[in-house]
């Protein structure tokens, strides 16, 4: 997913309820006029594709709620938050503050990143998660890691393994034209492991994913996981990305 998507240079109407600012006539509207003439980007939350209990019982609704309303509308309230900090500190000439500032939106920008390509990798059974991939996509799968169910195998192996918080990836090499499983720590986005590579797939393993329904037994959840995965999904950017 190509990050510009993730971004927009004005915040979401506030009748969406999805903004990051609390109201129109405070400083957010500021914050949103000096993004416009800066040229710079604020993070918006993205609306799902799906209702919060279509995902049941693999995930449930009480958890798509709190991920999307709390989790991920934090990282981006944070995010834009730690931006207009920067812009500031840029324009004072502030070096500490500047270089302060990067964890901030490293990690909180990278939740935002990492989150929006997650409800795309999710799609209710009745509407075909869950059907494994074909054409492309499932050649290549079969050519890199001898079948789906292997694939499957190492993904969740690896999540499992995963100490603390992080992400675990079905990630595409572009120079190497090759599939790859990549796990990442706290919410550092892909990318951060390497330039040529391109998520497909990414699995939520911090504990706001799936502690609510399935307590600490997180092979549970990685097992459930994928009878509500988007291939489809994954196959459009992986064709994209080789064409």
């Amino acid at each position: 997913m190509a990050l510009r998507a993730l971004f927009t240079k004005t915040a979401p109407t506030l009748a969406s309820g999805l903004g990051p600012f609390a109201s129109a006539g405070g400083s957010g509207t500021r914050w949103q006029g000096l993004c416009h003439a800066r040229g710079l980007k604020v993070a918006a939350l993205p609306d799902l594709e799906y209702d919060y209990g279509a995902l049941e019982p693999a995930i449930s609704g009480e958890i798509m709620r709190l991920h999307h309303q709390k989790h991920h509308k934090a990282y981006v309230s944070n995010y834009n938050d730690a931006l207009e900090k920067l812009d500031a500190a840029m324009a004072k000439g502030d070096v500490p503050a500047v270089v302060r500032l990067q964890s901030a939106i490293k990690f909180n920008g990278g939740g935002h990143i990492n989150h929006t390509i997650f409800w795309k990798n999710l799609k209710p059974v009745n509407e075909g998660g869950g059907e494994p991939p074909h054409a492309t996509l499932g050649w290549a799968i079969d050519t890199d890691f001898g079948s789906l169910e292997a694939l499957v195998q190492k993904m969740n192996a690896e999540g499992a393994a995963l100490q603390g918080s992080g992400w675990v990836w079905l990630a595409l090499d572009k120079e190497r034209k090759k599939l790859l499983v990549e796990a990442t720590a706290n919410q550092d986005p892909l990318v951060t492991k390497g330039a040529n590579l391109v998520p497909l797939l990414g699995i939520d393993v911090w504990e706001h994913a799936y502690y609510l329904q399935y307590k600490n037994v997180k092979p549970e959840y990685l097992k459930n996981i994928w009878s509500v995965m988007n291939w489809k999904y994954a196959s459009e950017v992986y064709d994209s990305e080789i064409a």
